[in-house]
């Protein structure tokens, strides 16, 4: 379904399976509460040739953050949450080596120090949620809290999540369910339930020889893999402990665990139908979305090595990221997902692919279908 004015996004959406390697993949928009665009195409699954349906979802790994952000901001707004007070006032055990003073606003804002694991961890060991937030409040922070940012990858939603449940006594994947999901009718969930395991496309790994990688790296591109490359670097210890594979998030366990940073599953039409409705001041008040999406860090980021601007929750445009000429706040994810919303153009967009990209930050698939829908604005 596509609104007349936004026949371009269609051609963008084609051109992404015919030049830009696309296998499967839904994109959606909202704008004044109004879904305008509604495409999805290709194969969900390339091992059985299941196509990608109507009703198909996927795993969009850190556009997942986004959605924590809302549980942990809905928590403030409601009185529940101090994101000023020390985590420790509700989580007493995280009040060691160093961390009494961390507050819930460096939490969720990439500032605590916390990004990777010390211990070598697996996949098996982080689940359920409880445990691996056990492991990361015995640790000591990185750096000195509150005096840099970096990257939380995966770690930012255990830590989000332990924090909303020690204050409120739900977990953020049953607030996101019962106050978010549920009223909106929205397909989109963190911890999958076993009955809607069938719907889920399966990732594919990325291929190095695809055109979206845009010939050779840039410096931002560059700076990341020097990080990769460094086994005593901040980057290093984020993404190689645990190790993980697509595989791991193919796995029906991982999927039905709902890491809350990286483990989220959802349709494109709920993601911009729940953007949508940010965008229009509403599941969260002007208020708090305006505290939610001023920058609480910008400038080099110790894991990704590349300028970011994190807000309460939400990524910001940066180096690394962009949400269309307006701006606007949400989240990206490993391998081309997208979700944001642009309150001044009351806009809702969201892109899930199944084939994994290589890009850092915005994805040239995103970046294409963003340039149309503005064109149509």
């Amino acid at each position: 379904m596509v609104d007349p004015a936004f026949a371009d996004v269609v051609d963008a959406f084609e051109t992404n399976f015919a030049e830009l390697g696309d296998v499967g993949a839904a994109v959606a928009v909202s704008v004044e509460g109004r879904l305008v665009v509604d495409l999805w195409g290709g194969v969900a699954d390339v091992a059985t040739g299941r196509p990608w349906a109507e009703d198909t979802t996927a795993l969009v790994y850190s556009t997942t953050k986004g959605l924590t952000a809302i549980v942990a901001l809905l928590a403030w707004e409601r009185g529940n949450l101090d994101v000023d007070a020390p985590v420790a006032s509700v989580w007493p055990e995280f009040a060691v080596a160093g961390k009494e003073a961390i507050t819930g606003r460096q939490l969720m804002s990439h500032q605590a120090g916390l990004a990777a694991f010390t211990d070598p961890v697996t996949v098996a060991d982080l689940h359920p949620a409880s445990a691996a937030a056990a492991r990361l409040a015995t640790q000591s922070p990185a750096w000195e809290p509150g005096s840099a940012h970096g990257y939380h990858a995966i770690s930012y939603g255990w830590l989000v999540d332990e924090l909303v449940f020690r204050a409120t006594g739900r977990r953020v994947a049953t607030t996101f369910a019962d106050d978010v999901a549920g009223p909106l009718g929205l397909d989109a969930w963190i911890g999958l339930p076993p009955a809607q395991a069938h719907r889920v496309a399966a990732l594919i790994e990325p291929r190095l020889s695809e055109p979206w990688v845009g010939g050779p790296p840039d410096h931002r591109v560059i700076a990341l893999i020097e990080g990769l490359a460094d086994p005593q670097s901040v980057t290093f210890r984020v993404f190689a402990n645990p190790p993980m594979t697509t595989a791991d998030f193919n796995s029906r366990e991982t999927q039905a665990a709902g890491w809350p940073a990286t483990g989220g599953i959802a349709t494109a039409r709920a993601l911009a139908a729940l953007y949508g409705e940010l965008a229009r001041n509403r599941v969260l008040s002007r208020e708090t979305l305006d505290a939610a999406s001023e920058p609480q860090v910008e400038g080099l980021d110790l894991t990704l090595r590349n300028r970011t601007s994190f807000g309460l929750g939400f990524a910001l445009p940066s180096d690394v990221i962009t949400y269309g000429p307006n701006g606007g706040f949400g989240h990206d994810g490993a391998g081309g997902s997208i979700a944001f919303a642009d309150r001044s153009a009351q806009l809702g967009f969201a892109y899930i692919p199944n084939q994994m990209g290589n890009a850092l930050g915005t994805d040239e698939r995103a970046r294409r279908l963003i340039d149309a829908v503005y064109k149509a604005l």
